[in-house]
């Protein structure tokens, strides 16, 4: 009986804890990034960069997200989840100290450091909350995107008050989230003593699977999906508050407008997973994240500073309703944990790839034309295509059937 009640403990322990790291793996994966944008003309003015340079440090953990993500799938079965994920998380940490050294080079690098570490978060995750919590995949997707939302806002929000409050500027209001690493790390050094061996790796994989997903377009339309949602988040992040300044909006105001925009996500990327589970395909709510993205759009187009909470709930909810859906397609759209790791991987390589290049794109478009108007326009034309490829990602679906259906279809044909 006592043998009994002490395993019941140590279960509801082991659950406790890999809840905590979850939620706080999560609470690392935007806030490094978000934190950015309200203080982005402070390090503009002290380093001297051009607005393509300013970009890249939005940019840079993008590109990374797209060169490596397809490797950290790959290299999860070998290393294990956990060991890379905390491997991760230091190298996250150490990033965010080097981009507080203060000089130009150091930012640069400290931004490749944070798109390494943050790239196997996002890629080891969907994964991870699969093989743990198979039962309650759309549960704690919602509780990691909750998270994940929440911090990021707080990061935007807070941004210029940190800084003031640790008297350190702009340094003061990037390097503060180098304690939520450490803190993070050392909840998943915990984890990692619970679960030695890898709980994605081991899965069984289904031999017609082996090919590649390259070759699936259910792949390729969960893959474009993640790229155009990742777009149009990372422009509105990294150009949103110098648009409304240029505008005449007071610029203390300006990352709490990025803030409504991520708390506006929050209800939204917990509720969204579990009413998908219920739905027969995830049609409907593609195409009321796509209806906010676009009025939000239009209403910064039209109406410049005037409309712009409204404008920035609007988007936060079309955004909150497409990521936590990326989430869920990686694991709802697969048969098992590994190939979960695998899409993700892969959506978030090419994904990311795409948005790589959103905020350049955004802040060149301004500097032809002096105006925003071409650059809203740019985010218009991104979101039809994220509708398209996003209601084709809804269709009830796996990867594993497109697959398979391809090779029947060949030896028919053969």
């Amino acid at each position: 009986m006592n043998h009994s009640k002490e395993q019941q403990t140590s279960k509801k322990i082991e659950i406790i804890v890999s809840v905590a790291a979850i939620v706080l793996v999560a609470a690392n994966l935007r806030a490094p990034i978000t934190a950015l944008g309200p203080v982005l003309d402070e390090v503009i003015a002290q380093l001297g960069l051009s607005s393509l340079e300013a970009s890249l440090l939005t940019s840079i953990p993008l590109f990374v997200f797209a060169v490596m993500s397809a490797l950290v799938s790959r290299f999860s079965t070998k290393l294990g989840t956990t060991n890379m994920v905390l491997v991760a998380l230091l190298v996250l940490s150490f990033g965010l100290y080097m981009r507080i050294v203060g000089t130009t080079s150091a930012i640069f690098f400290g931004s490749f450091m944070i798109g390494l570490g943050i790239c196997v978060g996002n890629v080891m995750m969907p994964g991870y909350i699969k093989s743990v919590f198979s039962n309650q995949v759309g549960l704690m997707t919602g509780v990691f995107a909750v998270s994940m939302n929440l911090s990021a806002a707080l990061a935007s929000g807070l941004s210029i008050k940190i800084g003031q409050l640790t008297t350190y500027g702009w340094k003061g209001s990037i390097g503060i989230w180098g304690i939520l690493s450490m803190v993070a790390a050392l909840v998943w050094l915990i984890e990692l003593v619970f679960r030695r061996k890898n709980t994605v790796g081991s899965t069984h994989v289904n031999p017609t699977t082996q090919h590649s997903f390259l070759r699936s377009k259910q792949a390729w339309n969960i893959s474009l999906f993640m790229g155009l949602q990742s777009l149009i988040y990372y422009c509105v992040i990294a150009w949103l508050p110098t648009a409304l300044i240029s505008v005449g909006f007071p610029k203390e105001e300006t990352g709490w407008v990025l803030s409504i925009s991520q708390l506006a996500m929050i209800p939204v990327t917990f509720i969204a997973p579990i009413i998908a589970m219920k739905l027969p395909n995830q049609r409907p709510l593609v195409a009321l994240s796509g209806l906010c993205f676009m009025i939000g759009i239009l209403l910064l187009l039209l109406f410049k500073a005037d409309y712009v909470y409204l404008a920035s709930v609007l988007i936060g909810i079309g955004a909150g309703l497409a990521f936590s859906l990326c989430i869920l397609f990686f694991s709802i759209r697969t048969e098992s944990p590994l190939h979960a790791v695998k899409i993700s991987g892969m959506s978030q390589s090419i994904g990311y790839g795409l948005a790589g290049f959103g905020p350049g794109i955004f802040g060149k478009l301004y500097e032809y034309s002096d105006h925003w108007d071409y650059s809203y326009y740019f985010l218009l034309f991104s979101t039809i295509l994220l509708i398209y490829f996003g209601m084709n990602a809804a269709k009830n679906r796996s990867i594993e059937e497109d697959l398979e259906g391809m090779q029947a279809a060949n030896k028919n044909n053969n």
